[in-house]
């Protein structure tokens, strides 16, 4: 049986908003992307909820949107932050919820595709290319051990959809 809802989580720039968006059409599901439920909640960018309060701060507020994402909305495809699982109580609330999958993208995959998208990224808009694979590689040793918590491992430089319904047995 398929879990009421399911939750992506990986590294920043790992696919899972968009790898989300498309998994919710497939099975006819409602998707959140936690990063936009927040701006829409909060009425300002994860950006500057980032330059005003800082880390600690957009933490806290993901953290408290997580846990209120409505009870009414059961079947749900949620795409998280790439931190949300690493703070707080936030990994054993999305283990307690439903079901988990970790996309698994290489460190070279990941620094690549963040050194395109850094100035929509707070946490590196004002690195380097070689600050960024610095950051990448020493936030993933650190992250790691909470994305390997996950009910599901997807290692995939490019997932798709079909290997998410074959880990969940629903293809």
């Amino acid at each position: 049986m398929i879990e009421e809802k399911i939750y992506l989580l990986g590294f920043m720039s790992s696919g899972k908003s968009k790898l989300g968006k498309k998994l919710a059409q497939h099975i006819d599901r409602k998707f959140i992307d936690l990063d936009q439920y927040i701006e829409k909640e909060e009425g300002r960018s994860i950006s500057r909820i980032f330059n005003e309060e800082g880390e600690k701060g957009f933490r806290k507020y993901e953290s408290q949107y997580l846990m209120s994402i409505p009870e009414e909305d059961q079947e749900l495809v949620i795409s998280l932050g790439g931190g949300t699982p690493c703070f707080a109580d936030n990994l054993d609330y999305i283990k307690s919820q439903g079901a988990s999958i970790y996309l698994r993208v290489s460190e070279d995959i990941l620094i690549g595709r963040l050194r395109q998208k850094k100035a929509s990224r707070p946490l590196i808009a004002d690195k380097t290319d070689e600050e960024i694979a610095d950051f990448v590689r020493n936030s993933l040793k650190l992250r790691e051990p909470y994305y390997l918590q996950a009910d599901y491992i997807l290692a995939s430089d490019n997932p798709k959809v079909e290997s998410i319904l074959e880990l969940l047995k629903l293809s």
